[in-house]
């Protein structure tokens, strides 16, 4: 029996994978680990089981049979919001989650090894990066996940059976997005959305399809260990992907300009207002000085090994329209 040990199991990114490898009958059966349920199935699958997981604690053994060679396991556990966290959670569980889903793997004698990383170990990256370039990590996020990193690729090193695949995706989006992307457009729908510098700077995004697709890809590659970029190429800057956004969507309200440090300002402001009234708001200065922080991510090993690019930006949004229209009501 071919098992899928999805850690991180009951999140965005995992509710695509699974329903792909579902429909290509990749696995026998699907064990989430998460610490809350499932929240985008609607029912979850008969060969889909949810076990509750802190995956900074010691993971328990999974005692039923399965074929340790064919079966993998899948690390997508995160505390991945910036802001939202202190800055020892992102450890706590970045970290420590990559220690014990490592021992989790030794103990069930598992070979096979998946995991989300992110681009934040770049750093602020005008200049084009790829694969080989160096990491600058700024942030807790972006530290915790470099090293993550290197704690899974020390599990490859002590078994020549090993195999690991670490993907570092950029900003994801796609149907049911809860993210950057979707609040842009919702921003530019109703006429709140502001160019931080002019918009041009490049924001690396991938379109959750994409990402499933290059995560297919990989698994079916011999090497044993693949570190990957994952974002749509090519790309396009934020002012042109505001320009698309609105075209494609018939959206007509102007959009302004102004400094990352005057929106900064402004956000800060709002904060404190909405402090006063006892609401939040989802304007941060953090999150609104990260809107003109410029990610810059080429994905060369895909490109290098002729992946299919199938989502550059409007034709995602086309697919991602008629896959939830709801989203733009």
């Amino acid at each position: 029996m071919k098992v899928a040990f999805l850690f991180g199991g009951s999140g965005y990114i995992s509710y695509f994978l699974m329903t792909r490898f579902i429909e290509i009958n990749r696995f026998d059966r699907y064990i989430i680990y998460d610490i809350k349920p499932p929240v985008y199935f609607d029912n979850l699958p008969l060969n889909a089981q949810y076990i509750f997981c802190d995956v900074r604690n010691t993971i328990a053994n999974f005692d039923e049979a399965f074929n340790p060679s064919e079966s993998w396991v899948f690390n997508l556990a995160a505390v991945h919001r910036e802001p939202g966290h202190d800055s020892h959670e992102y450890f706590d569980t970045n970290i420590n989650g990559a220690k014990n889903i490592n021992d989790f793997a030794d103990k069930m004698n598992l070979t096979n090894l998946f995991f989300t990383s992110s681009i934040a170990p770049f750093g602020k990256s005008k200049e084009v990066r790829t694969e080989t370039s160096q990491l600058y990590p700024e942030t807790p996020y972006g530290i915790s996940k470099a090293m993550a990193e290197l704690i899974h690729s020390n599990w490859l090193s002590n078994n020549p059976s090993k195999r690991l695949i670490i993907v570092r995706p950029s900003v994801i989006y796609g149907p049911k997005d809860p993210g950057n992307i979707y609040r842009t457009i919702k921003a530019l729908k109703n006429g709140f959305f502001v160019l931080p510098n002019g918009g041009n700077v490049v924001k690396a995004y991938g379109y959750v399809y994409g990402l499933v697709d290059s995560i297919l890809f990989t698994m079916e590659k011999k090497e044993r260990q693949i570190t990957y970029n994952y974002a749509e190429h090519p790309l396009l800057n934020l002012k042109q992907m505001t320009l698309e956004i609105k075209k494609e969507l018939n959206y007509n309200k102007p959009t302004l300009s102004l400094p990352t440090s005057v929106l900064a300002i402004i956000a800060g402001i709002i904060q404190v207002l909405y402090r006063i009234i006892g609401k939040k708001s989802d304007i941060h200065p953090t999150r609104v000085r990260k809107a003109g922080f410029p990610t810059n991510i080429r994905p060369q090993y895909l490109i290098d090994h002729d992946f299919p690019f199938q989502y550059e930006f409007v034709k995602s949004l086309r697919h991602w329209k008629s896959m939830e229209q709801n989203d733009f009501l």
